[in-house]
């Protein structure tokens, strides 16, 4: 049979589609492209926003018209989050846990052609292990160490669905490491909810774990999802500074640019604390690309408060700036809070920051031209061959070049948003 997969979101669900597709593959099935006519279609939804949720019902909705007679399957957070949510022709739910189990709901839906519902239960707070030593289509392997969040930032539905901190045990991302690495991988990215929390419920910290993989032979690359500030531990750092093995590139969530949103917000640092841990960072590595999230229209941020909130982005100089739109979330703080702000006023700002944005990243391409840098190569179309450097710069170069294979190019110019470069022979 014939199955076609579908991602959205954030990159521990590009991990659990991963899994749910390689365990298809050996139980027999086709995988598909999604727009293809399969005789099953599994939707991985995300709830992150309002725009999220729109396309994860767009997306069940073209499943089911596309083939009336296909098993169709929606899991994840948007499912955890509306426990409700039917749909004519919809037939297997699955929330946030039990993503695992897909052959086994496959072959009982297919044996019963009855309605499944799996969602997520408070019990089931151990981590629901899952193991991949293969990614298809991709160069960069994806290793999910860790779900589950207990911050509570007040704009954020993600607590709710995805529920209590929990970890892999560290035996196990060695072990999955080592194999995605014997079978080629060259760059592995560690992902989680959470991702710097992870050992909060072992015996064990985020730094203790970064030393044993970096340790891993043949790992040439190590690169953190996310990480939140206050996570930038010490000891975290002297990780990083220790081993050239990790990137020379961190995204840390910012999310706004002045005390009175960030403590709105619910976050756990200000923004002088913030400042400070950049400062670390950079004392290690000097020329580290620092991308961030940003959330502009938070209830109550001014005209003042979002000019804060570029001001503090062009301080701080990152490299990349992720910008959402508040978005309301039902059962978070922030969605009962007054003074919200205009949606036509959330849009403009967005736009504003893009440009902010843009201004940054050139401004920090700029500063290879020049240079040699290793990019590890991702693909080739049209003659010319993309990847990325350790700093996470996004390369074209001229020619074909074999794909997980490592070139060294000089950067010669910018052609945004990409640099482009030529082989140094």
């Amino acid at each position: 049979m014939k199955v076609g997969v579908l991602t959205l979101g954030c990159k521990v669900n590009l991990y659990e589609s991963e899994y749910v597709i390689n365990e298809l593959k050996k139980a027999g099935y086709e995988i598909e492209d999604f727009s293809s006519f399969c005789d099953v279609y599994i939707i991985n939804t995300c709830t992150v926003t309002n725009t999220s949720d729109t396309k994860s019902r767009k997306m069940i909705k073209r499943a089911i018209r596309q083939n009336p007679n296909a098993c169709v399957v929606a899991m994840g957070c948007f499912i955890e989050a509306n426990k409700d949510y039917k749909e004519d022709g919809l037939d297997i739910v699955i929330g946030t846990k039990d993503k695992s189990k897909i052959v086994e709901l496959l072959d009982e839906w297919f044996k019963k052609r009855e309605e499944i519902r799996d969602l997520y239960k408070e019990e089931k707070d151990e981590f629901e292990d899952m193991y991949i030593d293969d990614f298809s289509k991709r160069t960069r392997a994806f290793v999910k160490i860790q779900d589950g969040c207990e911050n509570f930032c007040s704009y954020c539905i993600i607590p709710f669905v995805r529920g209590k901190c929990r970890s892999k045990d560290e035996s196990k991302v060695i072990e999955e490491i080592t194999s995605l690495v014997n079978n080629g991988y060259q760059e592995v990215v560690l992902t989680g909810i959470h991702t710097g929390n992870y050992g909060v419920d072992l015996d064990i910290t985020f730094a203790d774990l970064l030393k044993k993989i970096v340790k891993i032979k043949g790992l040439k690359r190590l690169r953190i999802s996310s990480i939140e500030p206050i996570e930038i531990t010490d000891e975290v750092l002297e990780v990083i500074k220790e081993n050239d093995i990790i990137v020379d590139h961190l995204h840390i969530p910012l999310q706004a640019g002045s005390d009175e949103i960030l403590k709105e917000m619910n976050r756990k640092y200000n923004l002088d604390e913030y400042k400070k841990i950049i400062k670390k960072v950079r004392d290690i590595r000097k020329d580290i690309s620092i991308s961030t999230d940003i959330i502009v229209g938070f209830p109550k941020e001014t005209d003042e408060l979002f000019q804060k909130t570029i001001d503090t982005a062009r301080e701080i100089g990152f490299s990349k700036i992720h910008v959402f739109p508040y978005s309301k979330r039902k059962n978070t703080k922030a969605a009962d809070m007054t003074e919200q702000v205009d949606e036509a006023l959330k849009k403009q700002r967005a736009r504003t920051l893009i440009k902010v944005s843009k201004e940054l990243e050139i401004k920090y391409f700029e500063k290879f031209i020049g240079k040699n840098l290793d990019v590890l190569i991702e693909r080739e179309k049209n003659g010319f061959s993309y990847g990325h450097t350790s700093n996470f710069l996004h390369i074209k170069i001229k020619g074909k070049y074999k794909s997980n294979t490592f070139v060294k190019v000089k950067l010669i110019k910018i052609e945004y948003p990409y640099v482009i470069g030529e082989e140094v022979k």
